[in-house]
Parts: structure tokens; sequence; C-alpha cells
């Protein structure tokens, strides 16, 4: 090491790969040191154990800068990055500490009554390839439109894996994904995608809005091509095995086990990484050139795991562009819903333009919980108008209800710091500027519901309604913006540089 803590070692490329003029790259190993030190030495064991933290940034640094110096190359040697202790300890304290056990039963406080010796067991097997990725347990939550949607829970340790493996891998393709991605990425949330399409809309030629809906995406990831598109960049055969093995882990439900050749389930720390490797290369690197060779007019881009939005000037491009989208998914195993796929006119001259046709208003499409509408601000200026999502909403309130249900002979004060929690959370989420209607009639709803379960406590005590305001005042928040309009976002995050292109 010299003075600035960089490793004084070259990175040196290894012999030749049979693919064009990329060569494989070996990426040193730091060393660190994983186990527990005496009570007694806790100061020491502070400095130790941030020395091991900085020889793991240090690392996927590095991983990183070879990995944007050169857009071809192929990673040889990334798994003792994986197996590392410190890492693997790392990635156990980020799991969810009351998160759901697996097929093993074995939850994050019993694994971690003997923390120490089971990371080393862990990173032994890991080491010499006795590890062995367990079928993932299947349970089901219900969706907006009243549907199921099936759920993968792992067994812990393959969620401590997964997610070391999903760290060190997200150093290389953190490189690779364009700027128009922005789910499951570090640094990067679903209201910087609503951001990034509503300034697309609003100071782009948007004329046509694309609304698209990719059916039952992670159930029909092809394995096949999933393990092709890591080839890519990974020439590891280690973290290509263990890739494969999550994979093909199979699924457990009923007592019955299961093997798919398709999907990654829902619930894996590495599934959403995967998924967006996937529509990398299926979507993303194949729009990117679309727009780039064949658009006649202005395409935005914005995608969100499997949801993505694509606004055109001409409607010729939407069409065309769709059109090449149903044959490119078609070769990669996947299907866009014909029911919630549409091409509808929305822009800045979208609501003038069918007036003068005598078509009404400009359709709304819907983009991760909001509605999006074409509208207008004080000034007159086009401006686009995002709302909650009435089946969103509606499925929160009838969460709320069964949930109060549940607490009906709770102390008030309890049950009132329950859905303090709740309505903040729902805040957090829709609290956008110019939502602020919906919001005040989502805080009605729930002061109606809890109303109504506190009147069915008792047939004598009857709750009044200024009794009631007392209570509403202290516990259920007033809605309030939190946060900042997407011109101002946006220039924070993309500091001039586009954020759908």
């Amino acid at each position: 090491m010299n003075e600035r803590g960089k490793s004084d070692k070259p990175i040196v490329p290894e012999k030749p790969v049979n693919k064009g003029n990329a060569q494989p790259v070996a990426i040193p190993a730091e060393r660190v040191e994983g186990r527990g030190l005496a009570k007694g030495n806790s100061i020491r064991q502070t400095r130790f154990r941030t020395q091991d933290r900085e020889d793991l940034q240090r690392a996927t640094d590095r991983i990183r800068q070879v990995a944007q110096r050169d857009k071809e190359v192929r990673f040889t040697t990334l798994w003792h990055h994986v197996y590392d202790t410190t890492r693997l300890r790392k990635a156990y304290f980020e799991l969810k500490k009351d998160a759901a056990a697996g097929v093993d039963g074995q939850t994050w406080t019993q694994y971690g009554e003997d923390l120490e010796a089971n990371l080393e067991d862990l990173a032994s097997r890991l080491q010499r390839g006795a590890y062995r990725a367990k079928p993932v347990r299947r349970v089901y939550i219900p969706k907006a439109d009243g549907r199921q949607r099936p759920i993968g829970v792992p067994v812990l340790e393959d969620k401590i894996v997964q997610r070391a493996a999903t760290e060190v891998l997200n150093a290389v393709y953190e490189t690779d994904f364009l700027g128009f991605s922005y789910g499951f990425r570090p640094k990067r949330s679903a209201h910087q995608a609503l951001d990034a399409l509503t300034v697309g809309i609003q100071t782009r030629k948007v004329n046509w809005v694309l609304d698209a809906d990719i059916r039952g995406y992670f159930d029909a990831i092809d394995h096949g091509w999933m393990t092709q598109f890591i080839e890519h960049r990974i020439a590891d055969r280690r973290v290509v095995r263990h890739v494969k093995k999550w994979l093909n882990a199979g699924v457990l439900e009923d007592g019955r086990r299961t093997r798919t050749e398709t999907g990654t389930p829902q619930g894996g720390s590495i599934s959403p990484l995967l998924a967006n490797i996937y529509l990398h290369h299926v979507f993303d690197l194949w729009a990117h050139a679309w727009r780039r060779r064949q658009a006649h007019g202005d395409v935005i881009i914005v995608r969100y795991a499997d949801d993505f939005a694509v606004g055109f000037q001409h409607r010729a491009d939407a069409e065309r562009f769709l059109d090449d989208l149903r044959t490119r998914f078609r070769k990669f195993k996947l299907e866009l819903h014909a029911e919630k796929t549409r091409v509808i006119e929305f822009g800045r001259f979208a609501a003038e333009r069918r007036h003068r046709r005598g078509q009404g208003k400009p359709e709304t499409f819907d983009f991760l919980g909001f509605t999006h509408s074409c509208g207008k601000n004080r000034r007159g200026w086009f401006m686009v108008l995002r709302q909650t999502m009435r089946k969103r909403m509606q499925a929160k309130l009838r969460a709320i209800k069964e949930g109060l249900r549940r607490r009906m002979h709770w102390p008030v004060g309890k049950t009132g710091r329950w859905l303090q929690a709740v309505v903040s959370g729902y805040y957090r989420y829709y609290a956008v500027p110019r939502n602020s209607p919906a919001l005040k009639a989502f805080r009605i709803a729930v002061t109606r519901l809890w109303y109504r379960t506190l009147r069915r406590r008792s047939q004598k005590d009857r709750i009044t309604w200024k009794r009631l305001a007392q209570w509403i005042r202290r516990w259920i928040p007033l809605p309030r913006i939190m946060h900042p309009y997407p011109e101002q976002r946006l220039a924070v995050m993309t500091q001039g540089r586009s954020p759908v292109r």
C-alpha cells in the first residue's frame, strides 16, 4: 500500500479469451481479518473493523475503476470478494432482523447467536465449493388489483451470500447501466424516475406516450439468456455457477419442490440485479440504439425495474417502436400485456388538439403508483399532474381497515401510534407536489375507518366526533408535501446531464 491507501500492485490482465478483443482481468484480493476480538479489546476491535470496511471499499473501487475504464473487459477473479468474511458480516447486518424465515426456519436472531463461527463456516464452504443453495419458500401477497403476487423467501444464508454477491457485481454493472434505468440501483429511487419522466415530458417535444406492461416479468426471465448476459462481463466460473444455483434452486410450496427453467423469485437479494441485467441487454441497449438510429423525432425513456414509459414526438415513431419491441421481446421469451399496453396522446398540445377533434380530455397513464395527466399551472403553462392511483389508495385503505379490525380492543393510544406510523409512511411516498387533494382524501378516509372501528368496540360507550377530533389531531398527521418539485431534484442529481437519455 502507498501513503494514499491505494495498492501499488497493478491489475494485470490474464490470458486473452475467445471473444473479440476482450481481455479478462484479475482483481487481486484484499487481506481482511474476519475473526471477532475479545470484549476487552473494544478499541482495537473497532479499529480493525474500520480497517476491514476500508479494505472492502478499496477493493470495490478498484473493480469499478477497471469496469469503467474498459467496457469490454471480462472479470475472471471476483468470487474471493464474495466469500470475504467481512463482506459476509456486513451483508448479514444489512438484512432485515424481522424478515420471514426460509424453508429451514432459521431467523436472523438465531443465526447471530454464534455469528462469527457461522460466517467462518459459510466462507469456508463458499471457498471450497461446498455451498448449496436451498429452494425458496413460496408465499403470496395481495396486489392492488386483487390478484396474488408470488414472493420467494430464501433461507438466511442464501440471503447473506446473495447480498454480498450483489455488492460485488454492482461495482461492475453500475458502470454499464444506462442513465434512464432507475430501479433497484444504489443512490437511485422511484421518485427520481418519476421526476425524470415529468421533466422529460415537460421540457422535450413529447406528444405521445407508450404505456407498457410486461406480463409476469420476474417469472418469465429465461435462465439460458440470463447466463449469456452475465458472461458478457463475468468470466469467473464460480460466480456464474452460483448464479445458476440460485436460479435453479426451485420453489417449495405446500411441501412440494418445483424446479423451474424460467424466472427469478421476487424476494431474493440478487433478483433485482439479475432483473436489471436482463432488461439492460433486452430493452435498454436496444431502445437506446433504436432512438439514435430509427427515430425521426425526440424520444425519452424512463425505466424502473420492469415498469417503463417512453415518450415520442411523432405517433409514427411510437407505433413503430411498439411493433419492434414486441418482436424484440418474443426473441427473449418476454411478452407485453395486451390489455395494459397502449399508445396515448399526451403532452403540452394534447388537450388543444383533442378539443379541436372533439375527442375530450387527454387520456391518463399510470406509472409507479401515480396517475399522470395533462394539466396547467396558475400561469397557464403546461404541466404534468401526478395523483395517487385510485387502486393503490383503495388497497391501502383496505389494509388499514383490516389492521384496525385486528386491533379493535387495543388501547386508543397504542392504536393511534400505529396509525401515525402507517399514515406517515404513506405520506413519505405519495406526498409529491400537487398531490395534496389525494392526501387529504386519504386522511379523511382513515379518520372514518377509525371512527367506525371505535364505535364497534362497545354498544354502551359511543365515541363522539368531538372526542375523536382530539385523537385525530394528536395521532393522524396532517398531509404536507415532502418532495421537491421535479425540476429542482433533477437539477441537483443530473448537474446538466439529461435524466432520460
